[in-house]
């Protein structure tokens, strides 16, 4: 460990060596996978081994706990007031006799609990196994019907007594939390990957948005994150977990984060029958206006997919975590669907703009594309708007500045023009030092490429910058990503021009 100090003494850093950090890691999980044994064999002798299970997005921390016979759950989190609401919200659940996990043993600080074993059945695993493209088996369908039968009791749990004071980060889903929600949205996925916007204009549209929202009832027991990966399939039955960010919200969001779950791609046609399934199932129980309750419900499915791209820019591109970033298709895929339905988009037209924006970038195409052949990604950009970032793992990449070239763009004939158009090619074509900057380009580029191809790399990312992203950038983008296409038929080619005007 090297600890630095500044000039005056003050202390300034502390460095830890990687093999140090490691260490220090596998030090801290021996102790909290003993600390769980401990807690287990307090009740249960017999319990001998643990299992540290997959990580999924949260940092709560699960394992499996082994005895001759059974098996329990461990989970460990620091959060002490997240694990308090989660108790709260299950003792209520059980006593609803609502299907959730029961809990055996609460440790040291609230920060260590034991759990009963609902298995690793999941219903995204079931649909996952149980579908053939866009047909998915009746025996799923019959899965999300039981769920949705299941929804309105933990919903209504709202109306029957349940402590919201033990809400986490906040009581309800208010303005503040969709705020919280829209604002990650807009900084963790449109920043990151260049979509531009207006911000104060985006800001009025998100005020509006919520003010609508907020007009419909919004005193009911809300899961948050009420998707199929957080369903598990235990003896024939729907259980729930993961409910812990619950909160006092409106009916309409959970049953949008059911139905447009996004690796979850149900066919459009199954949502409507779900959503009509439910509302059947939720009239059992109070009276709704059902053209009224989806006048909103698009609006809540509206606002879950935006909060779920924020998740996946801020897993998938802050913190590289990539498999995040293949949910980014399904997401926007579900937005062209929505958009249509939506009835509310006169009132905010920069946030429908920026939507739109989404559905047509190129970056999709990036995300959805398989990582066993290399993929070559080509920008075009202005450095008055600065480098595009790096949307991949890989990190690195090469930056190519074309300022120190004949500038078409201070020409009024092809001040409207792109590098795309055949005056700006027969202009920029006419000088030596372009082909020898194409040539020098191409070659530098093509010997990554066939390093990586045989390395097994998964992407490369080549910048063209220039002045206003318009002309050469342009320009020598285009002729790069036709070389690639002609000479390398195995790698995939993507071309994004960060300048939204160019076609």
């Amino acid at each position: 460990m090297l600890i630095e100090f500044d000039r005056k003494g003050i202390f300034f850093a502390i460095i830890l060596k990687k093999n140090t950090f490691a260490k220090i890691f596998k030090t801290t999980m021996h102790t909290i996978e003993q600390k769980l044994l401990t807690l287990a064999q307090e009740l249960n002798h017999n319990f001998c081994r643990i299992e540290k299970l997959q990580q999924s997005g949260s940092h709560r921390q699960y394992f499996r706990i082994f005895a001759a016979k059974n098996t329990i759950i461990g989970v460990y989190n620091q959060d002490i007031k997240e694990n308090n609401a989660f108790f709260t919200f299950t003792d209520f659940f059980l006593s609803q006799n609502i299907h959730v996990p029961k809990i055996i043993a609460i440790g040291e600080m609230q920060q260590y609990y034991l759990l009963e074993d609902l298995g690793d059945e999941t219903l995204f695993s079931f649909l996952t196994l149980h579908r053939d493209n866009e047909y998915i088996e009746e025996t799923v369908v019959a899965y999300y019907k039981k769920v949705l039968q299941q929804l309105p009791l933990l919903q209504l749990s709202g109306k029957k007594g349940i402590d919201f004071t033990v809400c986490y980060p906040r009581c309800a889903f208010d303005k503040q939390s969709m705020l919280w929600d829209l604002n990650y949205f807009k900084y963790y996925f449109l920043k990151l990957v260049n979509i531009p916007f207006d911000e104060q204009l985006l800001e009025n549209d998100f005020h509006c948005f919520i003010d609508f929202l907020l007009e419909t009832d919004n005193d009911y027991f809300m899961f948050r994150d009420f998707q199929s990966r957080n369903i598990m399939l235990h003896n024939d039955e729907p259980y729930f977990i993961d409910y812990q960010g619950g909160r006092k919200g409106a009916l309409q969001y959970d049953v949008a984060s059911l139905l447009y779950d996004g690796k979850a791609d149900l066919p459009p046609v199954l949502r409507e029958e779900l959503l009509h399934y439910y509302l059947e199932e939720l009239s059992i129980h109070i009276n709704i206006n059902k053209e009224d309750f989806c006048r909103y419900y698009y609006g809540y499915v509206l606002i879950r997919i935006l909060q779920a791209l924020g998740t996946y820019g801020f897993r998938g591109y802050y913190e590289k975590k990539s498999h995040f970033l293949l949910s980014i298709p399904f997401a926007v895929k579900n937005l062209k669907h929505l958009l249509p339905k939506f009835t509310f988009s006169d009132k905010i037209p920069t946030l429908i703009k920026v939507i739109q924006q989404i559905t047509e970038s190129g970056f999709v195409s990036l995300c959805s594309l398989p990582e066993n052949k290399l993929t070559v990604t080509i920008y075009s950009f202005s450095y008055k708007k600065g480098i595009p970032q790096d949307l991949t793992v890989n990190g690195g990449g090469f930056v190519f500045d074309c300022r120190a070239l004949p500038n078409p763009g201070r020409l009024p004939e092809y001040k409207n023009a792109t590098g795309k158009d055949q005056c700006v090619i027969d202009y920029l074509e006419d000088f030596e030092e372009v082909k020898l900057f194409n040539n020098v380009t191409t070659q530098l580029v093509c010997q990554s490429v066939n390093n990586y191809i045989e390395r097994n790399f998964s992407h490369l990312m080549v910048n063209f910058g220039c002045t206003g992203g318009q002309h050469r950038s342009v320009y020598f983008a285009e002729k790069l990503a036709e070389y690639l296409k002609n000479n390398y038929p195995t790698v995939n080619v993507i071309t994004i021009h960060s300048n939204q005007k160019i076609g």
